[in-house]
């Protein structure tokens, strides 16, 4: 069975959010930390070398794989930003029609840019995805 390529490094997150070379992507990126932070109590870290991920837990499929992935986080991609919060898993079914501009795919939440979606809104998905990590 292959081993999970995404795991937690010692690489600096502020950094890696330095180095951001578009503007409002790095300011889009520093907010999303901001938030992260708070809904989970957790400094953040880096997960692989583009994820910045909050916390951890422990996931066991019924195959066998397991091992361990952030609360949330999100990866600042040039097309959008990356957010890692089950999506797809059902807990954020009421609040996503109510967020803004977005997309969704396997277990992710793609935002273009923070200024199109209801940041307060968006803070109440994350503390959500943060609190159910793991229970879904």
């Amino acid at each position: 069975m292959a081993a999970n390529k995404t795991k937690a490094t010692q690489a600096s997150v502020a950094d890696f959010l330095a180095a951001i070379p578009d503007e409002a992507r790095r300011k889009d990126a520093r907010l999303l930390t901001r938030m992260m932070q708070k809904a989970t109590g957790e400094k953040p870290r880096m997960w692989g070398p583009s994820i910045v991920g909050f916390g951890s837990y422990r996931y066991v499929y019924e195959s066998g794989r397991e091992g361990d992935m952030p609360l949330v986080g999100f990866s600042p991609r040039k097309p959008a930003h990356v957010l890692y919060v089950r999506a797809g898993s059902g807990h954020l079914d009421k609040l996503l029609p109510k967020l803004g501009r977005h997309t969704t795919g396997k277990g992710c939440l793609y935002v273009k840019r923070l200024g199109d979606v209801d940041l307060q809104i968006l803070e109440r998905l994350i503390a959500r995805a943060a609190a159910t990590a793991g229970k879904t």
